[in-house]
């Protein structure tokens, strides 16, 4: 049965937004504004929009009636509305209409198509959300100029006052060498003789993945110290990332090893490997998992996503994110795509007499909102 055709902010379930980045307040063109509707960082192929894809066809759907435009309407007029409203009223119609009650907004990425995002405090304005920071473990590692001998504990004690005011601690290990981390924790002299390297001109970007791997442990005493979960990107990404090398399933090592930390280990995105994100996510208590911008970017296919995760993974142990960044209509997207591709999904369920009503109610707040603010101790 298909989901409701519903006005996104009427009525509407209160949703935890666990994982999302700001936005751009500015002006965009409309090709800056389009190569946000893509994981790409390059320019489209000739004959080619962003527009024209699932993520395209789903913007369309949802963002027009919020600036007084019919569903679907084409994309040029959707742009020259966008540009008559003017880029703040454009923002606080689009992050309104998306409903959200929390939003817990990763601050490693400060800009979006060459332009500053708003800062938290603006953001939560505009959103009429509460905002809390997700700290970014890369980021606040490659700040860190200590000499080689001192440089771990100074990355530790980095981590511990940043992520001090923090809700968790993300890592990008995916795309900055690969999540096949050893169980085993680096050796201190391996360490400080790759922190010495780094120092004397290695990349100011962190990608040895000596220092990679120890920060990720490092990450772990911390969170453990601190009671945060960790979240890990996994999954699709721009094209700095090497896909296979983002399966989750290569944590698993990691997971074991990490298991008696007690530490919670958010898996974020997943796609295309969000079934073997639902297997860890059943096998480990310390694993859990959501579908984020997956759910934007597989537009009219959000349900048959959404019901294979939902094939393995705990119903206790999926989140719901949007990934948005740079652009409000993600937010809005991200919201509409997850409301209509669950119900849909469950309406499903329930007419073949697989659950009812009230699984369905109860599952579809437990992903909406109680999963988070139980990990997350909102």
């Amino acid at each position: 049965m298909a989901g409701p055709q519903f006005a996104p902010s009427a009525g509407a379930l209160a949703l935890v937004d666990h994982h999302c980045h700001s936005v751009v307040a500015a002006e965009l063109a409309d090709d800056a504004l389009a190569g946000l509707l893509t994981e790409s960082d390059r320019p489209p192929a000739p004959g080619c929009s962003p527009f024209d894809s699932a993520l395209g066809l789903a913007v369309r759907r949802w963002c027009p009636p919020v600036l007084g435009l019919p569903a679907h309407a084409p994309a040029a007029d959707y742009l020259a509305r966008r540009r008559e409203l003017g880029a703040a009223e454009a923002t606080a119609r689009l992050l309104t209409a998306a409903g959200l009650d929390t939003c817990l907004v990763d601050t490693g990425l400060t800009a979006a198509a060459g332009l500053p995002l708003l800062p938290l405090g603006e953001l939560a304005e505009a959103a009429g959300a509460s905002v809390r920071e997700v700290v970014r473990l890369e980021t606040v590692a490659e700040r860190v100029t200590a000499g080689a001998e001192d440089w771990p504990r100074a990355v530790a004690e980095a981590l511990a006052e940043a992520a001090g005011g923090a809700v968790a601690v993300k890592s990008v290990l995916a795309y900055r060498h690969g999540l096949a981390a050893p169980a085993e924790r680096p050796a201190r002299s391996a360490v400080v003789a790759a922190a010495g390297a780094r120092l004397r001109g290695g990349p100011e970007r962190l990608t040895d993945p000596v220092l990679l791997h120890h920060l990720l442990w490092t990450a772990v005493d911390v969170c453990a110290e601190l009671g945060l979960p960790l979240q890990l990107h996994t999954g699709f990404g721009d094209p700095d990332l090497t896909l296979h090398r983002a399966d989750p399933a290569l944590l698993a090592d990691f997971v074991r090893a990490a298991e008696p930390s007690g530490v919670p280990l958010v898996l974020l995105h997943c796609y295309p490997y969000h079934r073997q994100a639902a297997w860890l996510a059943q096998a480990f208590p310390t694993v859990h998992t959501d579908l984020g911008l997956t759910a934007s970017y597989t537009g009219p296919q959000v349900a048959a996503v959404l019901g294979e995760m939902l094939e393995l993974a705990p119903f206790g142990k999926l989140l719901f994110s949007t990934d948005a960044y740079g652009l409000p209509e993600l937010f809005l997207v991200g919201t509409c795509q997850f409301r209509y591709g669950l119900g849909a999904l469950l309406d499903r369920w329930q007419a073949d007499s697989a659950c009812s009503a009230a699984d369905a109610e109860r599952l579809t707040r437990l992903i909406a909102a109680d999963n988070a603010r139980r990990l997350y101790a909102l």
